[in-house]
């Protein structure tokens, strides 16, 4: 359904339930997606990129990691997943620098602070993941889909 646009929201009040929804999502992906994840420090962008992982039969999700101090990890799955970590860059050049636009298409692109991204930075198959922090043990994820029809159902 390109050019679609729909918007979900999910609670989660575990790691576990965030990691699921992960495994949700990719499960629904076909290996051309970028997913754009936004939220705190401590807010679960890395347990959901560890469960999109899963869902994309990457083999150690043990070993899926934020990449902060390498910005890219590649993980060989189903599909590639391509971990992205803008943490550490504050300048549109640094992010330029890195080439993010070749990885377009080879796998599921997951980027987290992606708001340090330009706003052009999409492509027509998009999810925007925004993880907002309710509690210690409560989250809500918002989930923006533009091109990608998700099935997901509301826990």
């Amino acid at each position: 359904m390109p050019g679609k646009k729909s918007e979900i929201e999910i609670k989660s009040f575990s790691e576990e339930e965030t990691f699921g929804l992960g495994e949700k999502i990719a499960r629904e992906l076909r290996g051309d997606e970028l997913i754009l994840i936004t939220g705190e420090l401590g807010a679960g962008k890395t347990v959901l990129v560890k469960g999109l992982a899963s869902g994309l039969g990457v083999i150690d999700v043990d070993s899926v990691c934020s990449p902060s101090f390498t910005l890219v990890n590649i993980y060989p799955g189903r599909v590639n997943l391509i971990h992205v970590d803008l943490y550490r860059l504050e300048h549109p050049e640094e992010i330029a620098d890195l080439g993010l636009e070749d990885y377009l298409g080879a796998g599921v692109m997951a980027v987290e602070w992606a708001e340090r991204l330009p706003e052009d930075f999409r492509t027509d198959r998009t999810l925007e993941v925004l993880i907002g922090v309710e509690s210690a043990e409560s989250r809500l994820i918002k989930i923006k889909s533009c091109g990608i029809y998700l099935e997901l159902d509301n826990q």
